[in-house]
């Protein structure tokens, strides 16, 4: 019996994946970090972050926090303020999809809109980070936990999310695959095995438009992954490989999990499926690989997973995702 929501956190299930590249002869698990209590892996450093804030007493009880976040984030820290009994703003931006912004605010969060990106770079986030900071301004008291450069952000993967994985698999483990935004996922995972002397090899899965290890800016349509900026956490790891995915990447694996395994998952996770799917032919038969799924799918609903929004957004109908599903789903291992 957990003692309150925020103990709930952690402990998720580790997956076998049987029918994903069922000819691969790869051993594929899933780390399902979308069964937190607020359906996301930003469980763990949001009530990470808050707790740490309040002990440190930069952050009073009572008090305010005002944060950034493309979607999952302000999901998990709205739910850690409420908990703790703390105001929360989030400032979102254009592409936060409104299942999202509806959560935010029945967890009790106030939700901040922004519409248009920064007139100098062009980019959203940085627009986002001018109004985290004008409301610190307005906002007496006020503090910005600050995901992209917090060590309590990677330090929950550390003690968490990567332990975990380690303990389930005795420390056995090829390859693990994490999608990059803030990077704490990566990062703390990467430090764990780092310390612990693992042979495991890191797999960042970025987006094309994201800027981070050394990537060039532009538009991503699909919010949560990738960033327009480097982050502070991002020049602290250095990952084995970097595979980049564009939307449709995202669209393909994200369908291609939900009907080959029955597990629907966000816009990232069908990124990691995609980026998979391009390792495992270089991969030795009989490797283990790890995948976090960041997130459920059900936010992504009238976006990942809708016909209409894939043509007008993506400009690619159902008959070529269809197509490139079967393509993908074909991968076989040649090592």
């Amino acid at each position: 019996m957990a003692d309150g929501i925020g103990e709930a956190i952690g402990g998720t299930p580790l997956v076998r994946l049987n029918t994903l590249f069922p000819e691969s002869g790869v051993e594929i698990l899933a780390k399902l970090e979308s069964v937190n209590p607020g359906g996301s892996t930003k469980d763990r450093p949001a009530m990470g972050m808050v707790r740490d804030a309040l002990r440190s007493g930069r952050l009073a009880p009572g008090g305010t926090v005002v944060e950034s976040s493309s979607g999952n984030l302000g999901v998990a820290l709205a739910r850690a303020c409420s908990a703790e009994h703390v105001r929360f703003v989030c400032v979102v931006d254009a592409r936060t999809n409104l299942t999202t912004v509806r959560t935010i605010e029945a967890l009790g969060g106030e939700v901040e809109l922004v519409s248009d990106p920064d007139p100098e770079t062009g980019d959203l986030l940085t627009a986002r980070f001018h109004r985290v900071r004008d409301l610190l301004e307005e906002i007496p008291g006020a503090v910005n936990l600050y995901q992209y450069g917090n060590p309590a952000n990677p330090r929950s993967h550390y003690d968490g999310t990567m332990r975990e994985i380690a303990s389930a698999t005795d420390g056995e483990l090829d390859l693990l695959m994490a999608a990059v935004s803030t990077t704490g996922t990566i990062g703390g995972c990467s430090a764990y095995i780092r310390d612990h002397a693992m042979s495991t090899l890191t797999v960042a899965v970025d987006a094309v438009g994201s800027v981070l290890f050394g990537g060039t800016a532009a538009t991503r349509p699909l919010p949560g992954m990738g960033a327009g900026v480097v982050t502070e956490l991002s020049t602290q790891v250095e990952p084995d490989r970097v595979i980049r995915v564009d939307a449709v990447d995202c669209v393909v694996g994200a369908r291609h999990l939900a009907r080959s395994e029955g597990l629907l998952a966000g816009a990232s996770t069908g990124g990691i499926v995609h980026a998979l799917g391009e390792l495992i032919p270089d991969l030795e038969s009989g490797a283990r690989v790890v995948f976090i799924v960041h997130d459920g799918g059900v936010p992504y609903l009238d976006s990942v997973y809708d016909d209409t929004w894939v043509q007008e957004t993506l400009g690619v109908g159902p008959e070529a995702i269809t197509q490139r599903i079967d393509r993908l789903r074909r991968v076989t291992g040649h090592a």
